[in-house]
């Protein structure tokens, strides 16, 4: 009798994740490349729809992902590391639901097998924020990803 193969983010630790497997994770939803703010009363992250300069508003995906640290010094090279404490990262986040212990949503592309199923579900940043040379303050576009 065959056994279907449970998908590689159910049975490989996210520690032992080759490259391939860890950028997979990505969704391409975009929300982690928008100015973010800390609450300071309450440690809360709250985004604003002003993107980074390197996100390219349609694809939602990096223009020069592979440099994109030299570009912008504050852009996070996501690592297992920052994971300890994954409350800066969407709540929809991959990395942050799998290093929380919890399963990754059916619109994810991995499951759906449609890149297209973030934006169906209404999880993309695509067609929702600005870019940066608008000039627009981020602290007057905040917005809440929580439905």
């Amino acid at each position: 009798m065959n056994q279907i193969a449970a998908p590689f983010w159910e049975t490989t630790p996210l520690e032992l994740m080759d490259a391939e497997q860890w950028d997979a994770l990505c969704d391409g939803c975009g929300k982690c490349c928008l100015e973010k703010f800390e609450d300071e009363d309450t440690g809360r992250i709250v985004y604003s729809r002003i993107a980074c300069a390197l996100l390219d508003l349609d694809t939602c995906r990096c223009r020069d992902y592979p440099n994109r640290a030299r570009h912008m010094p504050d852009c996070i090279t996501l690592t297992l590391a920052h994971l300890d404490d994954p409350t800066w990262l969407p709540e929809t986040c991959a990395y942050r639901l799998l290093a929380e212990g919890r399963p990754l949503p059916r619109w994810h592309p991995l499951i759906s097998g449609d890149p297209e199923s973030v934006v169906e579900a209404g999880e993309s940043v695509r067609g929702r924020v600005l870019s940066p040379e608008t000039g627009e303050n981020p602290l007057m576009h905040l917005i809440d990803w929580v439905r």
